[in-house]
C-alpha cells in the first residue's frame, strides 16, 4: 500500500497560540513546515518543538504579512527550501482593546493592515501558488467576532467581519478550480498570549473570557478541515452557537447585555496604562508586566 503523501504546510502567526499548536499537530504527522511571524526568537523555539515532534524539516522566516512583498518572499523561501506548499494556514493577527474613539489612529490602522491586508496578502499568494501547482488548501483563521459584533474591540471586530467576507468570496472564486479548497475557521475565546500582548486603551488589563477553549482545539479543527479536502467553514468554541443565536434573534437584548458581560469577564481589576502592544512591534518585544 502506498503511503499518503504528507503535505508541506506554511503557517503564519506560528510563534504562539493557535499557530504554534497547529504547527505541532502537523509536525507530529511528519509534515515539513514553513513557520512565519514577525519575530524570530519565539519561532526558533517552535522550530525546535516541531523537530522534536517529528517534522523532517522546518523553515523559520521573519515576515510582516501586512507587506505583500514580504509575504511573497516567505512563499519563495518556502518553495526554495521545501518544494511546493500544499497547505497554507493564515493565522497571523493582532488585536486592540478599548473604546473605538479611544484607539489611536496608528493602532487602528495597524490592526486593519495586519488582519485584513495581511490576510489578503497571504491568501492571494496561496491561491496563486495553488493554481500554478494544480492543488492546495488555504485555511483562514477568522473569529466568532467576525459574525457577532461586540464593544471594546472595534478594530479587531471590523477586521474579522472582513475576513468572513473574504473567505466566502474566495470559496466562490475557486469553486471551478479542481484541487483547491478554502476553509474558514472561526474560533470563540481562546486562551492564548494575545490578551496581555495586545494594544490596550481600555484602562484595565484584558483577559480571556471564562468560557474559553485551548489553542489545540482550534488546531484539531484546522487539521480536520484539511483532511476533508473540501472547502468548508466551521465555528469552533463552547460559546459560539449560543452567542450567535442571541446576536441574530435577540439583538436588542444582546446589545444591552454584551457590554456589562465583557467589562466583567473580559478585563481584570488591575489598571492598565495605555500601550500599543504588538500592534506596532513583534509580540516577543512586548513587555507584559
Amino acid at each position: 500500500m502506498t503511503a499518503t503523501p504528507r503535505p508541506t504546510v506554511l503557517i503564519t502567526g506560528a510563534s504562539s497560540g493557535i499557530g504554534r499548536a497547529t504547527a505541532l499537530r502537523y509536525a507530529a504527522r511528519g509534515c515539513r513546515l514553513a513557520l512565519v511571524a514577525r519575530g524570530v526568537d519565539e519561532l526558533r523555539l517552535v522550530e525546535a518543538e516541531c523537530m522534536a515532534a517529528g517534522a523532517p524539516d522546518v523553515l523559520v522566516h521573519s515576515a510582516d504579512i501586512g507587506t505583500a512583498a514580504e509575504v511573497d518572499a516567505a512563499f519563495a523561501a518556502a518553495v526554495e527550501r521545501l518544494g511546493s506548499v500544499q497547505v497554507v494556514v493564515q493565522n497571523g493577527a493582532v488585536a486592540a482593546f478599548g473604546e473605538f474613539i479611544d484607539l489611536p489612529a496608528e493602532v487602528f490602522d495597524s490592526v486593519i493592515r495586519t488582519n485584513v491586508n495581511g490576510a489578503a496578502n497571504v491568501s492571494r499568494a496561496a491561491v496563486r501558488h495553488f493554481r500554478a501547482t494544480g492543488c492546495g488548501q488555504l485555511v483562514v483563521i477568522g473569529s466568532l467576532l467576525g459574525h457577532a459584533a461586540v464593544p471594546y474591540m472595534g478594530a479587531y471586530v471590523m477586521s474579522k467581519f472582513a475576513i468572513t467576507a473574504m473567505v466566502r468570496m474566495l470559496r466562490q472564486e475557486t469553486r471551478r478550480t479542481p484541487g483547491i479548497a478554502v476553509h474558514g475557521i472561526y474560533p470563540g475565546a481562546v486562551d492564548t498570549p494575545i490578551y496581555p500582548r495586545s494594544a490596550n486603551f481600555f484602562g484595565r488589563r484584558a483577559r480571556v473570557l471564562p468560557v474559553k477553549d485551548g489553542p489545540d482545539k482550534m488546531a484539531r479543527a484546522i487539521v480536520a478541515a484539511t483532511d476533508s479536502g473540501r472547502s468548508s467553514e466551521h465555528q469552533v468554541g463552547k460559546a459560539n452557537r449560543p452567542m450567535l443565536v442571541a446576536y441574530r434573534f435577540l439583538p436588542s437584548a444582546f446589545d444591552v447585555m454584551v457590554g456589562p458581560l465583557l467589562r466583567l469577564g473580559g478585563f481584570r481589576r488591575e489598571e492598565q496604562e495605555p500601550m500599543t502592544g504588538n500592534a506596532l512591534v513583534p509580540s516577543e518585544a512586548v513587555c507584559t508586566r
